[in-house]
C-alpha cells in the first residue's frame, strides 16, 4: 500500500494511537461488497481512495481522527458513491463487529469491572419501567405517565449515588481526595454536589475544588484543525499549578485558586481562599479527573475515583440505540449557549474534537475507577428534543455540501433521524429543582 501523504495516525477505541493504514478501509469495504456477491477489490480500493479524500477535506491534513470517524466517513463516502447496497453491508459488518466487543468486554466484566455489566443492568432498569425505546416513552406521555417516569428515572440515579457514598465511607481514615471524572455534559456536577450532601449527611466534612478555575486564558489554549479553540485537552489546564494546590490543600495549608471567565476567556489569579482541614475530603469534579496528569503528586491510596457517565439503553423504533456521546451533545448544545456564550450550532461542529479528546484522555482511564455512576435519563429525551431538535434541520442544510464539515452533518443526521418520531416534551415543570437534568436545561436549586 503506498503511504499516506496526509494521516498519518489514528485513535482506536481505547485511546491508542496507530499508524494509519488506508488498506483496512479498503479490506473491510471490500468485504461489504463481497457480501453482495461483488467481490471486486479494484472498486474497494477505489473506494477506500475516495474515504481517504473525504477524510482530509473533513480534518484536514495533519488530523488524527478517531476510528468511529473514519467509519461514519465510509458510509457516508459509500452512500455518495452510488453504493447503497454496499453501505447496507458495511452497517451491518460495522454493528456484528461492535456486538462482538462487547460480548469480549462484557465477559471481562465479571472480573475486572468494565462497563458492559453496567449496560446490561440499565437496559434491564428500562426494560422494567417500560421506557426503553421511542415507542415506550411516547406512550408514557400519551398516557399522562411522564411525571411519574421523572420521579422514578431521578430516584434510579439518587440510590446509586447513595451506593458511591457508602464506599467512600468504607474508606474513611484512608481517602482524602474524591475525584468525580467523566466525559463533556455527563453531569458530573450534579454528581459532585449529591455526593457531598449524601457524604455531609453521614457527618462527613467536605470542600469542592471547581476544576474550571485552572483554564489557561483562552489564547493559550491548543487548537483543533479548523483553528478553534480546544476546551477539552488537558494541556488547557494548569497541571501544575492543580497539583501544587492539592498537595498544599491536603498538608492544611490555605491557598487562593483562580477564578476563569467563560465569557471572556481570562483566567485571575489567586482569587478563592481555601482551606481543607484534616478531617475533611477534598471533592474534585473533572472532564479529566482520572488522567495520570491530573492528580499524579497524590498518592493512590488517598484517591477515590467516580466515573461518571450517560449509559443510556434507548433504541429507536428500527432498533439503533442512542449513543451516549449523542445524549451528551444535546445537553452541551443547551448549556453552552446559556453559560459559555456559544451558540448551539458551534458544539456541533466542535463535537469532534470532544471526542477525540474523551478517547485520548478520558476512556483510557476508565479502568482506573472505584465506582461507575450512570447519568442518563430516559424522560430528559423528549425534554431536550423539545430545546435543540430545530437547529439540527439547519445544520443538515448548512453542511450537507460542505467536505469541512461533515463530521458536524454525519452526527446531525443522526440525531436528527433518532429523534424524529419522538414526541417533544415542552413542559419540564414536573422535573424537581434537584434533578440532574437542571444541569443543563436550567431552574436548579443548585449554583453551577
Amino acid at each position: 500500500m503506498e503511504p499516506s501523504l496526509s494521516i498519518r495516525q489514528i485513535i482506536k477505541r481505547e485511546g491508542n494511537l496507530v499508524p494509519y493504514d488506508r488498506d483496512r478501509i479498503s479490506t473491510a469495504i471490500f468485504r461489504a461488497l463481497a457480501s453482495g456477491e461483488r467481490g471486486d477489490r479494484a472498486l474497494a480500493e477505489s473506494l477506500g481512495r475516495d474515504v481517504e479524500s473525504a477524510l482530509v477535506k473533513n480534518y484536514g491534513a495533519n488530523a488524527t481522527p478517531s476510528v468511529e470517524e473514519i467509519q461514519d466517513i465510509v458510509e457516508q463516502t459509500l452512500m455518495e458513491k452510488g453504493q447503497a447496497q454496499t453501505a447496507r453491508a458495511y452497517i451491518i459488518y460495522r454493528s456484528q463487529r461492535a456486538q462482538s466487543r462487547a460480548a469480549r468486554a462484557y465477559a471481562f466484566e465479571v472480573t475486572d469491572n468494565i462497563p458492559y455489566k453496567k449496560i446490561y443492568e440499565v437496559l434491564c432498569w428500562n426494560i422494567d419501567h417500560a421506557c426503553h425505546s421511542i415507542e415506550d416513552l411516547n406512550a408514557i406521555m400519551a398516557q399522562g405517565r411522564f411525571a411519574r417516569l421523572v420521579q422514578e428515572c431521578d430516584r434510579r440515579y439518587e440510590e446509586e449515588i447513595s451506593h458511591c457514598a457508602a464506599q467512600i465511607l468504607e474508606r474513611v481514615g484512608d481517602v482524602r481526595l474524591v475525584i468525580v471524572a467523566g466525559p463533556s455534559s455527563s453531569g458530573k456536577t450534579t454528581t459532585t454536589i449529591k455526593l457531598s450532601e449524601c457524604l455531609a449527611r453521614a457527618g462527613l466534612q467536605f470542600q469542592a475544588l471547581a476544576m474550571d478555575n485552572y483554564f489557561f486564558d483562552l489564547e493559550r489554549h491548543p487548537k483543533d484543525e479548523f483553528g478553534d479553540y480546544d476546551y477539552e485537552a488537558p494541556a488547557s489546564l494548569d497541571l501544575d499549578l492543580i497539583n501544587e494546590h492539592l498537595v498544599r490543600l491536603l498538608a492544611g495549608e490555605t491557598i487562593k485558586t483562580p477564578h476563569y471567565d467563560f465569557k471572556t476567556g481570562k483566567r485571575t489569579l489567586n482569587v478563592h481562599a481555601m482551606h481543607l482541614e484534616k478531617n475533611h475530603l477534598l471533592l474534585l469534579d473533572s472532564l479529566h479527573g482520572l488522567y495520570d496528569g491530573m492528580t499524579r503528586r497524590i498518592g493512590t491510596s488517598q484517591k477515590f475515583k467516580v466515573y461518571v457517565e450517560t449509559l443510556g439503553q434507548l433504541h429507536s423504533e428500527n432498533g439503533p440505540f442512542m449513543r451516549w456521546a449523542d445524549n451528551r451533545l444535546m445537553r452541551r448544545m443547551i448549556r453552552d449557549s446559556w453559560h459559555r456564550n456559544s451558540q448551539p450550532e458551534t458544539t456541533l461542529t466542535h463535537w469532534h474534537y470532544v471526542r477525540r479528546s474523551e478517547l485520548q484522555n478520558i476512556i483510557p482511564f476508565i479502568k482506573a475507577a472505584d465506582f461507575m455512576v450512570n447519568s442518563a435519563l430516559p424522560f430528559e429525551i423528549p425534554i431536550l428534543k423539545h430545546l435543540v431538535f430545530r437547529y439540527f434541520p439547519e445544520a443538515l442544510n448548512r453542511y450537507r455540501d460542505d467536505p469541512s464539515r461533515q463530521d458536524a452533518y454525519i452526527r446531525a443526521k443522526r440525531v436528527y433521524d433518532f429523534l424524529l418520531p419522538l414526541t417533544a416534551m415542552a413542559d419540564d415543570s414536573c422535573v424537581p429543582a434537584d434533578s440532574l437534568l437542571r444541569e443543563f436545561i436550567g431552574g436548579s436549586r443548585y449554583t453551577y
